[in-house]
């Protein structure tokens, strides 16, 4: 068949079938002709706007916009090639040019429901709400039926925290177009902030279903999976999605982020980069980026990071200048810290997390403006909707009115925070209890009589465990301060170890030295590179508590300090607290007391059975009534000679990553201790729990120092009642990091410029 243009062809001949055969999937044919065409007419408008929807459809957006912007130099150009050059310039991320495209077309053709609608999305990216919410509700108002328009309007409802309004608009799109699988993805994304993880998910399975190979649907489900610490199904969402699209910057962050709550930092911060080089406009790839450097320890390469991630646009921005606070807290630095969420909220007013991170920060003070202003985002007309702004709001206000001393409305916050916690994750308190009695059952008095792995260099570690909130953070300051030692901060390296052996603690029965070598071994090639030229390394996971047997036969002459502290000061402190690694037991009064018997029934076991060179006990209380004595008693027991600079503890630099991370950058105070009994009418529920009377006379204080400064004595273990053994709690095995909302996002309806 001959396709060349016939000599003899007009401009309007030629372009006809030109169309023709574009819509017959004819593309050679057809840009042929528009280039016979562009031959006798250079610069004529619809032939370049036909190549430009070509090139546009096979992918080579940079050519498409060339041909658009040449079309629309016409002087009578058509409104819908302007309405295009504004969809494939926000495409490409020219958002400026794409509004003045957009807008010249609307003004042109005041009925171009596609102009308004590409507006409408364009306005939205730039971050200009109010106005893309107008050119919206005109979209839908000129035609109602139109189930893109809903889904759009949804996206930026949701982007104003208006999510019941959000959901009505996503829900309605489905009900027009049932099969619209962006707007059952956006459903999931949206059910998902609504703290229904159960339902979000299912909505993005179905989104999948309909659009194989719709991107958002796997982020919004790995989002799921990481908002419930379920970490590798989310790397399982995320690497189908990768293995059709290699190199999905939305995907590789977002399998970073996984990655890094899983402590597998290289292979995250490879993922990190090979999102910004995918991306480099990408807000969240620059991130996540941060993230992971700052994991690693390189702050200042992780501050360049964030400051990118700042000058994007959408929620990048704020989510970047609450990462840079963040990281200013944890190197001690208060005042710029505090800078950086005061430039949130001075941005992002109803930034939920940077009211929260204030609050820790903050000694508030009666008739404090801040707690006008956060009971306004919980309570007032324009209240924050995602569950998770809302819980971390709760958390703050319990912290305002707790520092006012006011306990009845503190708690009405914190139960509150807690009961919206508590509700996205599955806990099975009694089993947890018969988990840990099945771990003392597992380790009797005759396994440490026997052979024990062989590890030289064992001493190198030093672990610090026990409840949260106890007091690990201060002792791992007092030792970090010592020239001989170094903190590593919470490492899951042993709990990760340990889950590689097989289910823990039936994998107890089958522990040889050569297994147990290996263990050891793995552990000290973790903590090694830490190092340098330290003689001691400190880890400080507080759950390692529960492999404190485990820990002494497999790193025979490594050092186990258990802090402990008052047990209801150790279970308010856990209660007040929104933990950015998961302790699934400090949501419920009555669950946490539960716990914290459980684990001083393990602590006695140990206590029983571990030697006395090898496992120590200091009271939080008694290290506040005697630093130097108690410092002393600690560095002599890690076998290092004394330093007076252990005493300064508070003026020691290093990057603290944890609850306590303001607490321990100030000297010591004794208004920690007995901080929970102003409030003993609220704790009931935990005081029943922990067995503990409140109008009981208190023993005297020297009682208290003299049960953790004796040596541990010998004993024949307590016999653990017999009980069936349970799966342990994964989240009690390994605390996560921080899973919020990292990688979600709004899917928008992916559509090819319109015709003419």
């Amino acid at each position: 068949m001959n396709t060349q243009p016939q000599t003899t062809m007009t401009v309007e001949q030629a372009l006809g079938q030109a169309h023709a055969h574009w819509n017959a999937g004819q593309a050679d044919q057809a840009e042929r002709l528009c280039q016979h065409v562009l031959a006798l007419w250079p610069g004529q408008s619809d032939a370049l706007h036909l190549m430009g929807l070509m090139a546009h459809a096979y992918g080579n957006l940079d050519l498409a916009i060339d041909h658009l912007r040449r079309a629309c130099q016409a002087p009578r150009v058509p409104a819908v090639y302007l309405s295009n050059l504004g969809e494939m310039c926000r495409q490409r991320g020219l958002l400026a040019e794409a509004e003045v495209a957009a807008r010249r077309a609307v003004t042109m053709d005041n009925a171009l429901v596609a102009g308004w609608n590409n507006l409408g999305i364009i306005l939205q990216e730039a971050g200009k709400l109010e106005d893309s919410l107008s050119c919206l509700e005109r979209v839908v108002a000129l035609q109602p039926t139109y189930a893109e328009a809903h889904n759009n309007l949804g996206n930026t409802l949701k982007r104003m925290g208006r999510l019941d309004q959000a959901r009505q608009r996503y829900e309605y799109a489905l009900s027009l177009t049932p099969a619209y699988a962006e707007a059952q993805s956006n459903l999931a994304n949206l059910l998902n902030d609504l703290g229904r993880p159960d339902e979000a998910l299912a909505a993005a399975r179905k989104a999948i279903d309909l659009n194989p190979r719709l991107s958002d649907a796997y982020i919004n489900a790995a989002a799921v999976e990481l908002g419930r610490n379920r970490n590798e199904e989310a790397l399982r969402w995320i690497d189908a999605l990768l293995s059709y699209a290699p190199l999905h910057a939305g995907a590789l962050t977002v399998r970073a982020t996984a990655l890094r709550h899983l402590e597998r930092l290289e292979e995250a911060l490879a993922d990190a980069r090979r999102a910004v080089a995918a991306q480099a406009d990408n807000g969240e790839a620059q991130n996540v980026l941060g993230e992971v450097l700052q994991a690693l320890g390189h702050p200042e390469e992780a501050l360049v990071a964030f400051d990118k991630a700042a000058k994007t646009l959408g929620f990048a921005p704020e989510k970047a200048l609450i990462n840079r606070g963040v990281l200013f807290m944890e190197r001690g630095d208060k005042v710029q810290a505090k800078a950086a969420f005061d430039q949130v909220v001075a941005q992002f007013p109803r930034s939920a997390s940077a009211w929260f991170n204030l609050s820790d920060l903050h000694r508030f003070q009666a008739g404090d403006p801040a707690i006008a202003k956060m009971e306004s985002l919980l309570y007032g007309p324009d209240s924050v909707q995602s569950q998770t702004d809302r819980t971390a709001l709760n958390f703050a206000l319990g912290k305002a009115w707790m520092d006012l001393g006011d306990g009845e409305r503190a708690f009405a916050h914190l139960n509150e925070g807690n009961r919206q916690k508590r509700a996205t994750f599955a806990y099975d308190a009694a089993a947890t209890s018969r988990w840990m009695a099945d771990i003392a059952t597992s380790f009797p008095a005759a396994a440490f009589q026997g052979p024990k792995s062989a590890v030289a260099g064992s001493d190198l570690a030093v672990f610090v465990l026990g409840m949260p909130r106890s007091g690990t953070t201060l002792i791992e300051q007092i030792l970090a301060s010592h020239p001989a030692v170094t903190a590593a901060g919470e490492l899951s390296a042993l709990n990760n170890l340990v889950n590689q052996l097989g289910p823990y603690p039936q994998i107890a029965g089958h522990l040889t030295p050569e297994i147990l070598g290996g263990l050891g071994q793995r552990y000290l090639d973790v903590i090694r590179p830490l190092a340098g030229s330290h003689r001691r390394v400190v880890d400080k996971m507080p759950s390692n508590f529960l492999f404190s047997g485990l820990i002494n036969l497999a790193l025979p002459d490594a050092r186990i300090i258990h802090v402990r502290r008052d047990p209801v000061d150790t279970c308010l402190s856990c209660y007040t607290k929104l933990f950015t690694r998961e302790q699934l037991f400090t949501y419920d009064l009555a669950e946490l007391g539960q716990f914290h018997r459980a684990y001083e029934r393990l602590m006695d076991h140990w206590r029983a059975v571990l030697p006395a060179d090898r496992f120590l006990e200091v009271q939080y209380e008694a290290v506040v009534d005697d630093l130097e004595g108690q410092s002393r008693r600690m560095v002599e027991f890690c076998g290092l000679a004394w330093d007076p600079v252990c005493l300064d503890f508070h003026t020691t630099q290093r990057t603290i990553r944890t609850a306590s991370l303001n607490q321990v950058r100030q000297p010591l105070f004794r208004s920690s201790i007995g901080r929970w009994k102003p409030f003993a009418a609220q704790l009931t529920p935990l005081l029943t729990a922990l067995g503990i009377d409140p109008n009981a006379p208190e023993a005297p204080p020297e009682a208290v120092a003299e049960v953790v400064a004796a040596p541990a004595k010998k004993a024949a273990p307590k016999k653990a009642a017999a009980a069936k053994k349970a799966e342990a709690p994964a989240a009690e095995v390994a605390p996560a990091a921080p899973v919020a909302e990292e990688g979600a996002k709004p899917a928008r309806s992916r559509r090819k410029p319109a015709a003419s």
